[in-house]
C-alpha cells in the first residue's frame, strides 16, 4: 500500500537558522509534514519575482514531483521562487522572510521591525520564527528540573557573537558575564558557535564568583538552552542573536537585551520594536523586574493558517 501524501511540505534551505524558521509554523500545525531539503546552485543568488527551480541544483530539483501537498511552507530570499513555483501547480504558500515577488504568497510572515509594505497577504510578528513551543519549554522544565535547586534569581544568559567574523571579543565576554553576575543569585550561561573559545574561556572567569552553569558550544551532553530559558527568572541575551531573543519571547520572564555594538540597521530595529511592545528592556535597565506574558508568535501564524483555510 501506498503511504499517504505528506499534506505540508516543508522547504529546507542548507542554513539551519533559515530552515528552523519553516520548521516552527509546519510544526505547530499539527500535521503531517515533509521536509524537501534545498541545495543551490550559481542562479540561486538571482532575486527572482517569479516560480522557478533554476536556482537549485539538479539533485535537489529531482524532488519536487507530484503528488503535490495542499501547503508548503518556506523561509529566506533563495527559496522563494522555488515557492512560487509550486503555487502556479495549485500548493498553498506560506513564506517567512523577504523576497521577491512576495505579493504570490498565500500568506507572507515578516518581521515587524523589516517595516514590510502593508498587504492582503501580509502577518507581521515580532521577532523571527521559531521552534520554540510551550510544549517543548514544558518538557524542558521537566527534563532539566535539577536547575531549580540553584539560587534565585536563575538568570539565563543567553550568548551569541559578532554578527559577521568570528569570535566575540574576550574582554566583552568578561564584562557581560561580570555584570549579570553582580545580580543574579545563579546564572545559566550558554555560548554559541560565534562566541569563541576564547570568550567562552573568560566568560567562565566571570562567572566564578557566583553559582553557574556554562553550556560550550559543541560541548558533550544535551544542549540545555531551552532548560535554562524554562526555569530562568529573567534572560539577558546578546542583541546579536535574533533568533535567541525571538525565542526568548515564549517565556514569562523579564528579557534584557545586552547590545554589542556591531549589530546593523535591521537588529537595532528588532531591539527597539521589542522595546516598544514592552516585551524587552536594554540591559542598562537591569535587574529591575518587569511584568510580561509569554509571547506565542508562532501559535498566531498557525492559526491564521488555518483561518484562511490554506490547509484543509
Amino acid at each position: 500500500m501506498t503511504a499517504e501524501p505528506a499534506p505540508v511540505w516543508v522547504l529546507a534551505d542548507p542554513r539551519a537558522g533559515t530552515a528552523a524558521q519553516a520548521l516552527g509554523i509546519a510544526e505547530r500545525l499539527g500535521r503531517p509534514f515533509r521536509e524537501i531539503p534545498l541545495a543551490w546552485g550559481a542562479l540561486a543568488r538571482l532575486p527572482l519575482p517569479f516560480g522557478s527551480l533554476a536556482g537549485l541544483t539538479p539533485a535537489a530539483r529531482a524532488a519536487f514531483a507530484p503528488p503535490w501537498p495542499a501547503l508548503a511552507v518556506s523561509a529566506g530570499r533563495r527559496s522563494g521562487p522555488v515557492a512560487l513555483w509550486l503555487g502556479r501547480r495549485g500548493v498553498r504558500t506560506v513564506h517567512c522572510m523577504r523576497a521577491a515577488g512576495a505579493a504570490g504568497f498565500d500568506l507572507h510572515v515578516v518581521g515587524r521591525h523589516d517595516a514590510p509594505a502593508p498587504a492582503p497577504n501580509l502577518l507581521t510578528i515580532l521577532g523571527a520564527a521559531h521552534r520554540v513551543s510551550p510544549a517543548r519549554l514544558a518538557a524542558a522544565r521537566a527534563e532539566w528540573a535539577a536547575l531549580q535547586a540553584l539560587p534565585a534569581p536563575r538568570v539565563a544568559l543567553l550568548v551569541g557573537g559578532p554578527v559577521r567574523g568570528v569570535g566575540m571579543a574576550p574582554a566583552a565576554a568578561a564584562t557581560l558575564g561580570a555584570r549579570v553576575a553582580g545580580f543574579a543569585g545563579s546564572v545559566l550561561a550558554t555560548a554559541s558557535r560565534r562566541t569563541g573559545a576564547a570568550a567562552t574561556e573568560a566568560l567562565a572567569g566571570a562567572l566564578s564568583t557566583v553559582p553557574h552553569r556554562l553550556h560550550r558550544w559543541g560541548g558533550k551532553g544535551a544542549n540545555p538552552l531551552l532548560g535554562f530559558m524554562a526555569w530562568a527568572d529573567a534572560l539577558v541575551v546578546t542583541g546579536d542573536s535574533v533568533s535567541m531573543l525571538s525565542e526568548s519571547l515564549m517565556t514569562a520572564a523579564p528579557i534584557f537585551i545586552a547590545p554589542q555594538g556591531d549589530e546593523g540597521r535591521r537588529h537595532l530595529a528588532l531591539h527597539e520594536s521589542l522595546y516598544a511592545a514592552g516585551q524587552a528592556r536594554p540591559l542598562s535597565a537591569a535587574p529591575a523586574p518587569f511584568a510580561r506574558a509569554p509571547l506565542d508568535e508562532m501559535g498566531r501564524v498557525a492559526a491564521e493558517i488555518l483561518r484562511r483555510g490554506l490547509l484543509p
